[in-house]
């Protein structure tokens, strides 16, 4: 295992950290999950208030076996933003206790995805630096799933230490933000690479020919780990033995090799043939829509269900549209009105109307929602 340090927190963090979203199923499950990945080198748990009992379970392995670890590991909980700043007290002491712990090593304030929820943190800030001082709470940061340009500005406060979001192979639009975290000295953590990075764990056959020798998800990791901005990766799983395939990447925290480019460069090629004139580049100048459309976001999908056959994993996402709230804002496809106001701003003369239409075609199914729902 390998280990880096997480911005101006100056705590050494596994270069992968345990996410508890998954590891439900039981408390004798989830137990054994902790004890073998910390077993395995991980020092960096981490879990949320909105996670079931996830906070529950953890505290039971802290209380058991992991004890006389503490202060080898570093665990992370995080709260969800509130307008109340009494609510955000309360909710950090009932943290503190469901994980058997005195204190937090990082606090995240779970999902800054609004301009409202930016603004609620000049509420709650001095209960977050009260904790600080009194011990509670030894760092602050935050996790989203926002915009570019909020994100940036919720960097720019100079109130968080770290920030988890996400970024991938396969989604870099949040690559400016891991510049200027790095310039500020943050950690950055990497959300769930393997899941939302693509479901890269079952890829289609056809994909998974194109990124031999490597598999995909191996490729992931390598882009992800090769980047000396990114501090630590997430790895969720349901139990000890899905620890086993991502922890194989663990100490090659090396810069890309020449295979790997090659490959990397072959998805390009085979993005740029499949897709033609149709490849929407994700310079979000189409936004924004008149009707809420995530324009960007569907063109992304169907450029990776076409050029890769990623068809389950678009299906999963864009499942998500109109039922996961400020997690994943905006509307399907299908609610496109051909006003054409996307049009002329598109520098590549895309025809997007036709685009949202056909992806709706492709990847409409099952309604998706959050996974702790």
């Amino acid at each position: 295992m390998r280990y880096r340090r997480f911005g101006k927190t100056n705590l050494h963090l596994s270069v992968f950290s345990l996410g508890t979203m998954r590891y439900l199923a039981s408390e004798e499950i989830a137990i054994a999950t902790v004890e073998r990945a910390v077993s395995m080198g991980i020092n960096h748990l981490e879990t949320a208030q909105g996670y079931g009992k996830s906070e529950e379970y953890l505290g039971a392995a802290i209380r058991g076996g992991l004890a006389r670890e503490r202060d080898r590991l570093h665990i992370t909980t995080k709260i969800s933003p509130t307008s109340n700043a009494d609510t955000m007290e309360r909710s950090i002491d009932e943290s503190l206790k469901r994980l058997n712990l005195d204190y937090l090593d990082c606090l995240a304030i779970h999902g800054i995805n609004t301009w409202e929820h930016l603004d609620w943190v000049h509420t709650f800030l001095p209960t977050l630096k009260a904790a600080v001082t009194d011990g509670r709470v030894r760092h602050i940061g935050f996790s989203t799933h926002g915009s570019l340009e909020l994100i940036l500005a919720a960097i720019n406060t100079d109130y968080f230490e770290f920030i988890n979001l996400h970024y991938y192979y396969f989604f870099q639009r949040n690559g400016p933000a891991i510049e200027l975290a790095s310039e500020k000295d943050m950690g950055v953590f990497i959300i769930s690479p393997a899941d939302k990075g693509g479901r890269l764990y079952t890829p289609p056959a056809s994909f998974k020919e194109l990124c031999l020798p490597f598999s995909p998800l191996e490729l992931n990791y390598r882009f992800l780990l090769s980047d000396p901005g990114i501090s630590t990766l997430s790895v969720g799983p349901a139990n000890p033995t899905e620890l086993e395939l991502p922890l194989n990447c663990c100490d090659r925290d090396y810069p890309l090799t020449s295979a790997e480019i090659a490959i990397f460069e072959q998805l390009e090629t085979q993005a740029a043939a499949s897709l033609g004139t149709d490849k929407c580049s994700q310079c979000f100048a189409c936004l924004p829509c008149p009707e809420n459309i995530n324009i960007p976001e569907i063109l992304r999908l169907r450029n990776l269900a076409v050029a890769y056959n990623m068809i389950d994993f678009g299906k999963y996402r864009y499942g998500m549209f109109e039922n996961a709230g400020h997690w994943f804002p905006g509307v399907k496809g299908n609610r496109c009105t051909d006003c054409g106001e996307c049009l002329p701003r598109c520098p590549e003369n895309l025809d997007i109307p036709a685009l949202l239409k056909d992806t709706h075609q492709r990847l409409s199914g099952t309604s998706g929602r959050r996974l702790w729902d």
